[in-house]
């Protein structure tokens, strides 16, 4: 109940904390650059840094005939559209208009009338002057020999130096390599390669023991593996006369 009945006290300016009046920054009302633009701007002027003292030895700025147009700003040309006065031109000379009697209508065939078309023939113009224009052969394409185009592709080149005199084949003949000296390049680097076979050494001589059959040792018509073979028959061997015959039925 205490607390309901307290007086309030008016806040004091100085207890609250907060941006003071330097804090804010309205915008200039001088010049043209970030001008308030809820104010009329006015003229804006600049001032010159101050001369050194040699000023009057070497003149540095434009004499009274320096005129600037008032319509000139640092925007452009400010004012209305302006115009020039051009002056009176020459009379032009009498135009030679043909009269009526320089036409022949009647030479003029009716115009119902169908006719073939007809054609003039003129006379032979003047011949032309040699032009500038240079001919097919004055080009002189770049030699593709070489490396000397950078943007073609070039084959190697190779060089060859000069013939020394002193200590060169030139001299001593015998020094000159003869044709057995070079190898010969394998034709399998440069070439697809063959299929290559190999030669077993020979065996030695068959002995005694091993009788290899010769050809009339085979019968092949006796060969019935890949044909029908017909009934055989085998004969039993012959007995003697004198050998007992079997008796199976001995009588009582």
């Amino acid at each position: 109940m205490a607390e309901v009945g307290r007086r309030k006290t008016p806040a004091i300016a100085a207890h609250e904390t907060g941006p003071g009046p330097g804090q804010y920054r309205l915008p200039p009302t001088v010049g043209f650059v970030s001008h308030d633009y809820t104010k009329l701007t006015s003229p804006a002027y600049s001032f010159h840094r101050r001369l050194n003292n040699g000023v009057y030895f070497k003149d540095s700025s434009p004499g009274p005939c320096y005129y600037v147009d008032p319509q000139l700003t640092r925007f452009g040309r400010s004012g209305g559209p302006s115009y020039s006065m051009l002056a009176r031109s020459k009379i032009p000379a009498q135009p030679r208009t043909p009269g009526p009697g320089r036409y022949s209508p009647e030479k003029a065939p009716p115009v119902t009338q169908r006719r073939p078309p007809s054609f003039t023939m003129g006379s032979r113009t003047k011949c032309r002057r040699v032009d500038p224009v240079p001919a097919p052969n004055s080009y002189a394409l770049p030699s593709l020999l070489g490396s000397r185009v950078p943007s073609k592709p070039s084959s190697p080149s190779v060089t060859i130096s000069g013939r020394n005199k002193h200590g060169g084949f030139a001299e001593d003949l015998s020094q000159t390599p003869g044709p057995a000296h070079y190898n010969r390049t394998d034709p399998n680097t440069y070439l697809p390669r063959p299929p290559a076979f190999s030669i077993q050494g020979r065996h030695s001589a068959p002995r005694a023991a091993f009788r290899t059959l010769g050809p009339g040792m085979h019968s092949p018509e006796k060969v019935t593996d890949h044909r029908t073979r017909a009934p055989a028959y085998s004969l039993g061997v012959r007995h003697s006369e004198f050998v007992t015959p079997l008796i199976t039925d001995v009588p009582q």
